[in-house]
């Protein structure tokens, strides 16, 4: 390939896209000619055969597309790698100008026109940084490519070029025109990405985008989509599909059908942010006010009695341990553990020699008969909270305090069941008995949002703490993901809990929203045909891939073999001298001309890092959740010599630290991590930012026994070789077995946080099932060619469901009224023929009569319309495009907009399609949104379940099957019916 001339090198790709068009055509064919087939048949279920036969075809056209792109495979990768060679070697590349070239030649400034030719340059601005092309593909880059168009997740070490791998195989799928998504962790990077590889494929005629330029439901938006190489973020590819699944036209949407994605930071977009699912939610009618305001006061007081409480015992635990009484002293101590896990002083009291053992002994002895003794610990306590899984309880002690004397029932349900029998004893008429009900369920409802209410302010004041989950900026309350460090902007937690949060930090009350749309991120990237991924750090989390989306991970060799020294950890008593410890190491190694990195975890310590730096009079630079918008400049400069660079976890994922050779000779850059990360990965992450393509460095962690991580999951072992060795104030220990127990702790993390994540999945695919066939629907309607098999099936289901109910209880006078109810037509059988055919026979018959009398019912409504469109559209069509039509079930009006020249040329018919589409969309978004409210409610409930040693997940299941079984039936009954009484109000009116 070396050989052939640039314009011979081109032609290369038209070549390949006329081949992989030529090795479809017979199947495209058969499906064009199917549609065509669709269209004119009238009977509904050869229409529905035909579709199906569509379906089919269009998987078998993929299969196709998957061997041509295989046998085509080393020519592409060869082409994409030769391109790139060139554009390397020359300033600039001559070629024969294509119609592509002189569309893009307007407005990109790269391409330059001069007669027939194009002139290609090789330097362009990649998001306001000029860059000069100096790429080539190593083997093992071709390795990775071919591992990502296998739909596999390809692990490179950080620095090995993932952006460059993303190249051949995005060229090799782009070239079949269906559509190819690159997704990125922050915006900053698929602008990066989008603008610095984009010249590549477009020498090769290829189209790119980036979405995250564009306002979302824009026309740019969509043609970004109809690009064939699209780059975005994770959530905006999300939330746009949601959007799509609210629109009302068709080309409002703007996401073709899912096709093949990659996903860079694999890790970090799958795994990391699935536990948040994507919520498009709006403000819930008024009416629901929630007592965050009138409930605050008590329980600022509840918290604060109990903290004054334990610091007193937490004091005698103290004494107690300190004369040898361990028994009753760890029963103090758990119960100080079990009231405030968090409390700075139990903390500093648990690091020290042999604290650790006696709690977790007591915890032991405590928790065995599944908790059976716990409630003596309790006893005293107003509520309990369980650290490790965020978990918080009233106890009954806690409840007596917050109801107060004078209302002993503040929180106490009533029990529905006994109250409803109470209530029908008294024999009152029925109006008042009705009242009376209502009034039962509105107390439980209250009292319900009450506890509710109650919870999240407890958990706002006792888990979480300010600028360490969130952060106040503007008075908002704005969350910071505990990943990255980074502010996430618009997130809200769901809930409730925001609101308790705001009011504990005194900031305005946000309204509380109700969700209108949500998917997992999971359950999104599950919808493409194939999904690939690239990362630095899967391996540790290889299993949790394969078992959620099915993806192999496929280690890659580095390129040169990694030069990086990775210390053992220095393990402190406490974080004072952990951090004095940090600030020592960094004067030292800045004084030795060795560019510095710290990493920390919070916001805070980098906070607290940069004061200390200041007070030694260190020059630093800090990079954390709160200015992320120099991030680029900093990193540009953190190679430099003795420069010092603070950082929380993001640490610039991406962005290339490089070093000058003075730099290199002093041992390049080292790495100073200040406390072990939950996850290992992002531990290897901040390691990887040093040591890339074989340069020097070395990386050390600092840990104290005070970190959450030691704290929380951190075995006795360790804490019982601290008292072996005697650990002095200050003093240090540094063994390859301790860092083994860390990274065990770590692993105990990991596995809590994928059992999570496959919770969450687990319900989520329950949600997803019912959102797939509610989408479905959805679409049909939108598209309008398969809404009238769709419409068929709700007839005749609704035909069944009258039938069995009413012929189950032999009850012909109500068959009669829910058909004049549903249909608006009289019975089509005779009262003795409804007691002598089967229901199966009933239903038919049912069936047979609405869907003629339906049929009838469209076609004099076409017929009723037609003379006031005609007259519209002969005296004033050059004024109106669409036309809003009003129709009425005689109770509400709906306005139906439909084009003017279509129903004209269609004599009416254009407006039935409109007029059934409509209604079809408005009672489905209607109901989606109200079903929705209640899964949230129905998960809430389904948690309780526990305590009688039940899963709430067969629970769920089942009373969520319920729920949807519902809500489909009403919302055929209600489609059917404003479809059959719908009518045009009358001239005369």
């Amino acid at each position: 390939i070396a050989s052939l001339s640039l314009d011979e090198l081109r032609a290369k790709s038209d070549a390949f896209r006329k081949r992989i068009k030529e090795d479809q055509k017979e199947i495209q064919d058969q499906i064009d000619a199917l549609l065509k087939d669709a269209e004119k048949e009238e009977d509904i279920d050869k229409k529905e055969d035909i579709y199906n036969q569509v379906d089919a075809l269009k998987d078998d056209r993929y299969e196709v597309e998957k061997k041509t792109l295989n046998d085509i495979l080393p020519e592409a990768f060869a082409v994409v790698k030769e391109t790139a060679k060139r554009f390397k070697d020359n300033t600039s590349l001559t070629v024969t100008a294509s119609p592509f070239d002189r569309e893009i030649s307007a407005t990109k400034d790269y391409v330059t026109l001069d007669g027939d030719k194009a002139i290609w340059s090789n330097s362009w601005d990649a998001a306001g940084k000029e860059v000069t092309w100096d790429m080539v593909h190593y083997d093992v880059q071709l390795i990775g490519g071919i591992a990502l168009h296998q739909g596999k997740v390809a692990e490179m070490q950080t620095g090995e070029g993932k952006t460059l791998v993303a190249t051949l195989p995005v060229y090799l799928n782009a070239l079949a025109g269906n559509g190819v998504h690159l997704v990125t962790v922050n915006d900053y990077l698929a602008k990066r990405d989008s603008a610095w590889m984009a010249p590549i494929f477009e020498f090769h005629g290829l189209s790119v985008d980036c979405i995250d330029l564009h306002q979302s439901n824009s026309a740019e938006r969509r043609k970004a989509y109809n690009a064939d190489i699209t780059y975005g973020t994770n959530n905006e590819f999300g939330f746009d599909y949601l959007r799509d699944n609210m629109s009302h036209a068709p080309n409002d949407l703007v996401q073709r059908p899912h096709h093949y994605a990659i996903v860079d930071e694999v890790d970090s977009v799958l795994i990391d942010d699935a536990r948040t699912p994507l919520i498009i939610s709006g403000p819930v009618p008024e009416g629901e006010r929630h007592e965050f305001n009138e409930l605050k006061p008590k329980i600022e007081s509840i918290v604060e009695v109990q903290r004054k409480y334990l610091t007193g015992v937490l004091a005698e635990a103290k004494k107690l341990i300190a004369e040898g009484d361990t028994k009753e002293g760890g029963f103090q101590l758990l119960r100080v553990y079990r009231g405030l896990p968090k409390n700075k002083a139990l903390i500093k009291f648990l690091s020290e020699e042999g604290v650790k053992q006696i709690l977790q002994k007591t915890e032991n002895f405590y928790m065995q008969d599944n908790n059976r003794e716990m409630p003596k610990v309790d006893a005293e306590l107003y509520f309990v909270i369980e650290e490790k899984n965020n978990q918080i309880e009233l106890t009954d002690k806690g409840i007596e305090f917050l109801s107060g004397k004078d209302n002993p029932d503040f929180f106490v349900m009533p029990e529905i069941g006994t109250e409803i029998a109470k209530i029908e004893d008294q024999n009152l008429p029925p109006e008042e008995e009705a009242n009376l009900k209502e009034d039962l369920f509105r107390d439980f409802g209250v009292k319900s949002e009450r506890i509710h209410t109650l919870n999240q302010l407890l958990k706002a004041y006792t888990l979480f703490e300010k600028d360490d989950q969130y952060v106040v900026m503007e008075n908002k309350v704005m969350i910071v993901d505990e990943q990255t460090g980074r502010i996430m902007d618009g997130r809200r937690y769901s809930d409730g809990l925001h609101q308790a949060i705001e009011a504990k930090e005194n900031v305005k009350i946000e309204a509380i929203t109700q969700t209108f749309a949500t998917i997992t991120l999971q359950n999104y990237f599950r919808m493409y045909r194939k999904l690939a991924g690239m990362t630095g750090t899967a391996v540790t989390e290889a299993g949790e891939l394969w078992e959620i989306y099915k993806l192999d991970v496929v280690e890659i060799p580095t390129n040169r073999p990694i030069a990086r020294d990775d210390r053992d950890d220095k393990i402190y008593k406490t974080k004072r001298e952990k951090y004095n410890a940090v600030i020592e190491e960094v004067v030292e190694l800045s004084n030795a001309g060795r560019p510095v990195l710290i990493g920390t975890t919070s916001v805070d310590i980098s906070e607290l890092l940069s004061r200390m730096l200041s007070i030694r009079n260190i020059p630093h630079n800090v990079l954390n959740a709160k200015l992320h918008k120099k991030e680029a400049d900093i990193v540009a400069e953190a190679g430099n010599a003795g420069i010092v660079t603070i950082a929380t976890n993001m640490a610039g994922r991406g962005t290339d630290i490089k070093l000058s050779d003075e730099v290199k000779a002093a041992g390049g850059l080292a790495i100073v991590g200040t406390e072990r990360h939950d996850s290992r990965r992002v531990d290897r992450q901040l390691r990887g930012r040093s040591g890339r393509q074989g340069d020097p460095g070395s990386s050390q962690f600092y840990v104290s026994l005070e970190d959450n991580l030691m704290r929380l999951f951190g075995s006795e072992r360790i804490a019982k070789m601290m008292d072996r060795l005697g650990l002095k104030e200050g003093e240090v220990i540094q063994h390859s077995m301790i860092s083994k127990s860390i990274e065990r702790a770590q692993k105990k993390v990991e596995e809590n946080n994928f059992g999570i994540r496959k919770r969450l999945l687990e319900y989520d695919d329950v949600m997803n099932a019912q959102r797939e066939v509610i989408y479905k629907r959805r679409y049909n309607a939108l598209f309008g060619e398969r809404l009238r098999v769709d419409i068929a099936n709700m007839i005749y289901d609704t035909s069944e469901v009258i039938a069995e109910t009413n012929k189950g209880a032999q009850d012909y006078k109500n068959f009669e009224f829910e058909l004049i109810r549903y249909f608006s037509m009289s019975s089509p059988i005779s009262k003795s023929e409804f007691e002598s055919l089967s229901v199966k026979d009933i239903a038919g018959k049912i069936y047979k009569a609405a869907y003629s009398h339906y049929q009838d019912k469209m076609a004099r409504n076409a017929e009723m319309a037609f003379p006031v469109i005609k007259n519209v559209y002969e005296t004033q069509g050059d004024k109106f495009k669409r036309i809003l039509v009003p129709f009425t079930d005689g109770v509400k009006t709906l306005n139906v907009a439909t084009d003017l020249e279509k129903a004209y040329e269609s004599e009416g018919k254009q407006l039935v399609n409109d007029f059934e589409k409509n209604i079809t969309l408005a009672i489905i978004d209607d109901s989606w949104k109200t079903h929705l409210r209640k899964m949230d409610e129905l998960k809430q409930s389904v948690q309780l379940a526990v305590h009688e040693q039940k899963d709430p997940l067969l629970i769920y299941k089942f009373e969520a099957f319920e729920l949807f079984k519902v809500m489909i039936e009403k919302v055929n009954k209600d489609v059917l019916s404003f479809l059959f009484k719908g009518e045009l109000p009358q001239e005369n009116q």
